[in-house]
């Protein structure tokens, strides 16, 4: 089996890592849909979702190794590495859950991405802004397309509304871990390589808000819950994942089709 390989904790890199690994292990559940969605037009949209997100990954990841100057490219970024050393939120790790989950997480998650990649436009970092100025157009796609599921599920029978008012309950406590700034983001933000997350926060508030209250849902009330994925301290879900994910690249190290 391939042996892990060992990341370097520069700040620049980190910040990186957040954006990627989210990306990715967001494509990595979303992937998980293949075959099994709701209806055929939404296995193909869910599919492409997930391809978007795993080339914004790649890129990310490709710049985060050219940046870390290690030689590690995005392929060994993204399967050689330990569990603690991936930085994605904990949200996007959560159980694939059934099509009322997977539409909220994707429209929270596009939401805030939107977000982020504009501002991501305006980096100090002209690799990053390039980057950025594609995947803005991916992710509007993305928040459009997961407003109107949550929206005509929200709005629709009692069956479907009961059922987003679950993914509403079961997964708004996770998303305080976005806005919750630290050395990263302030090193981040002071070198103007990309905004402090927390700086996001009203704007995605006010778009989730418009979303939900179109929907009739409530804004769930705020808890002290705080997720640590960011940091490196995951659920008991992302080694799982990480295990199906990696397994071709660990057990043929190299392989190539």
């Amino acid at each position: 089996m391939q042996a892990s390989i060992q990341i370097e904790a520069k700040p620049a890199v980190q910040y990186l890592l957040r954006i990627a690994d989210t990306a990715l292990v967001l494509a990595q559940r979303l992937s998980e849909w293949c075959g099994h969605a709701p209806a055929l037009e939404e296995d193909i949209a869910l599919a492409n979702m997930a391809l978007d997100l795993i080339g914004q990954s790649r890129a990310v990841l490709a710049h985060a190794g050219a940046l870390e100057g290690a030689g590690h490219d995005e392929d060994q970024l993204a399967f050689l590495r330990e569990e603690r050393d991936y930085r994605n939120l904990t949200l996007v790790e959560l159980p694939r859950g059934d099509f009322a989950l997977t539409t909220l997480r994707n429209a929270i998650m596009a939401t805030f991405f939107q977000l982020l990649w504009q501002r991501l436009r305006e980096s100090s970092d002209g690799e990053l802004a390039a980057i950025a100025g594609k995947a803005v157009k991916e992710a509007r796609y993305h928040q459009q397309h997961a407003a109107d599921w949550v929206v005509r599920l929200g709005d629709g029978t009692d069956e479907s509304r009961q059922r987003m008012e679950r993914a509403l309950r079961e997964l708004w406590p996770y998303t305080a871990e976005l806005f919750a700034d630290d050395r990263i983001d302030e090193e981040a933000a002071a070198a103007g390589l990309g905004p402090r997350w927390s700086e996001l926060r009203t704007a995605w508030q006010e778009e989730m808000g418009a979303m939900l209250g179109e929907a009739g849902l409530a804004v769930p009330a705020e808890v002290p819950f705080l997720s640590t994925g960011k940091r490196g301290v995951h659920s008991e879900h992302l080694g799982y994942l990480l295990a199906e994910m990696q397994h071709l690249q660990r057990a043929y190290p190299g392989g190539v089709w």
